[in-house]
Formats: C-alpha cells, structure tokens, sequence
C-alpha cells in the first residue's frame, strides 16, 4: 500500500512521545508499505537523524522546517479564526502546499496523519482519500488540568486554548474515517458522541533495548522525561519539594536524578546537594540503570507514560499516581506501586529502598507486564489492519 504519513516533529530522536510513537509505528509499517513521510520540525535535524528515517521512507522523506516568524504570524492568525493555538503552531502555508503537491504526486491509497495540530492540512482533501487520525493524546484535557494549577494570570489564556482545543477534537472527527488513541481512559475524553469508535492503539517497548543491567547504583531515585513539556516538569518540582523531603526524613541520603532533555529554568532551579539535573543524555538508559527506583508523579497531561514503559523494562520498581496508571492499567501493588499525594508515594518509596526484596519482586513483575502488554508489532498491527478496511 502507498501510504502518506504526516507529523508535526521528524522522528527521531526519541526524545519526545509523538516522535517514539511515530518512529516505532513507521518501522513497523515500512515492512509492508511504501512510505512518503511529510514531517514538520522547528528545530535543526541532524543527518543522524536523517540516517535513522530514511531507510523507513521508499515513498520520499520530506522535510518542511518551521520558522519563528512565520510560527508567530501563523499563531496569531489563529487567534483571530478560532483555531487552537496548537493548530496555528503547526500550520504554515507553504507546507500546505507542499503536502497538495505530494498528495497528487505520490497519489496514496491512506493517509495517516498523526495528532490533531496536522488535521488541519487535510481539511481541504476530506473525502478524496482513505484517512486514520491518531489524536494520540487528548490535548484539550490536559490544557484544562493546567489552567487549574497554573498562575491567575495565565488562566484565561490557558482555558481559551482548552475549550478550542475540546471543539477542534471534535470538528476534526468527521474528516476520517478512522481514528486512533493511545487509551481508553484519553477515548473516554474526546468530546464526540461517536467517541468509542476510536480504536486504542497502544505503544510498545523495544525490550532489545531496554533491558535490565547490572549497573551500580548512584541515585535512590530517578524521574526521565522531556524536561521541558509542562506535566514534566509539574512532576519534576512535585518529586523534588514535595516527595524527596519526606523520604530524606528516613532515607536521609536518598539523591534523586531527573533526567532529559532541554529542562525548563523551573527544573534546572531544582538542582542541590539531594537533586541532581542532568540535561540531555546520548543514551537514557544510563540514568535508569543508575537508580534503585522510578518515580512518575504526573499530576497534569494525558496519554501513556513511555517513561514507564522503559522503567519496567529495565527492571526498575516503579511507582506513579493513578492519573498514569490508568492508562497503563498496571495492577496497583502487583506490577508497581500506585499513590497520589506526597506522603502515600513518599511511603512507597521509602517501603522500597528500606526493603531491596520486595523492591526485587515489584521490579520483576513489572518487567512481565510490560512484555505481555506492550508490544510494538502487536499494536502497529491493530493500525495497519484499519489501513486496509
């Protein structure tokens, strides 16, 4: 099948969900089908990067670069249409063009295109292809959870952008005829009385990658993310100034390492004798290893936790709060350790490191779920299958 794809960031590397997404689902996919990837992308891509996803594109690998003052023109725009400030982001008049000119070239039989900021681009070709939206996430929901915790003067702003964001969700329904998400509990958020014809296309984990190491352990505790995207970083202070002193009071030498890429100036302020900010690492999987525990306490956002996923993989016990949880649908106590205030994780937390264990069994199970349930062939599959109807 000749199948158009089309992303708001290139896809590698795997420092953001949408591109971890995107890249695994593309591997998957070029095993079968002709790929012509359109992919926006505001910052420099590398010819590393380039080396990583051309392989996956028989059908071209085209990149549109976005610039700053063509993204604030476009956004302001968007201000006066209604559009979600998202949308207007992602939407730039000469890729539009570009991906017109693509769709009469390539002449695909899909189009899939990924997140609602792409929709967009499709509005002027609803009905002359077969199209798959992945909304992936649910992005007015967690616009919403944020203008609640987000300072009075930004509120207004913030609940603007969420109800657009609630409206375009549902706008956009009709233009495909399939739809994606990455849990049920985001489904359940879509505004659209046709919602449960969503199909739940979850991530996997690459367990060739992520596997469990004996490194020796530097830190109690570790928390791995974009350290730039807000439910992170809301995360990152929660842990730091909130979590990590109750577990000093019996773990007086506990460290923890928050690590990934671009930390906003509100995490890198974090930093102490207790909290260490790494930055961007080349591989990831050397902060996970140096850990004894995970820690996710995401408080806002919506969508799968993959910071998880590679935790459980690598055989760390984890813990969270039932806001992630319900998307991975762990079993609390069983697979990893489930709380939502400071002292029911500080509690956890402090039960694992005084206990190595219990930490040891939790680690084990958590591994076993996470390679019966998450399994990247597996759920491209259940996408690649809509392709076809």
């Amino acid at each position: 099948m000749k199948l158009l794809v089309l992303l708001s960031r290139f896809p590698y590397p795997l420092d953001k969900g949408d591109k971890l997404r995107a890249f695994h689902q593309l591997r998957y996919l070029a095993r079968h089908h002709d790929i012509c990837l359109l992919a926006l992308t505001d910052e420099p891509v590398d010819e590393a990067a380039y080396a990583a996803v051309r392989p996956l594109c028989r059908g071209g690998l085209h990149v549109h670069p976005l610039r700053k003052p063509g993204i604030v023109a476009n956004m302001t725009r968007a201000l006066a249409t209604g559009l979600p400030f998202q949308v207007g982001y992602f939407y730039d008049g000469a890729a539009q063009r570009r991906l017109d000119q693509l769709l009469r070239d390539f002449q695909p039989q899909h189009v899939y295109c990924q997140l609602i900021r792409m929709a967009e681009y499709l509005r002027p070709h609803v009905g002359k292809y077969a199209m798959t939206l992945d909304y992936m996430d649910v992005f007015s929901a967690g616009m919403q959870r944020r203008a609640t915790q987000a300072p009075a003067w930004q509120r207004p702003v913030i609940s603007l952008e969420a109800r657009r964001l609630l409206r375009y969700e549902a706008d956009v329904f009709g233009w495909f005829r399939h739809h994606t998400i990455i849990s049920d509990q985001d489904r359940q958020l879509i505004n659209h009385p046709r919602r449960q014809q969503i199909h739940v296309v979850l991530n996997g984990i690459d367990t060739d990658f992520f596997q469990p190491t004996d490194t020796a352990k530097t830190y109690e505790l570790v928390f791995c993310g974009n350290m730039s995207y807000h439910p992170n970083v809301d995360a990152a202070e929660f842990l730091a100034l909130e979590i990590l002193p109750l577990v000093r009071q019996t773990h007086p030498q506990a460290r923890l390492l928050i690590a990934g890429t671009t930390p906003a100036a509100r995490v890198l302020a974090l930093a102490s004798e207790a909290v260490v900010i790494s930055g961007w690492l080349p591989d990831i999987r050397e902060a996970y290893a140096s850990a004894r525990v995970f820690v996710a306490p995401m408080r806002v956002g919506t969508g799968l936790q993959n910071k998880l996923l590679e935790a459980m993989a690598m055989r760390l016990p984890c813990l969270t709060t039932p806001l992630a949880n319900n998307a991975l649908r762990g079993v609390p106590g069983q697979d990893l350790l489930v709380g939502e205030s400071a002292p029911e994780l500080a509690a956890g937390i402090s039960r694992l490191l005084a206990e190595p264990g219990a930490a040891d069994a939790l680690a084990g199970r958590g591994l076993e779920f996470v390679r019966a349930h998450y399994n990247w062939a597996a759920a491209t599959g259940k996408l690649e299958a809509l392709f076809g109807e």
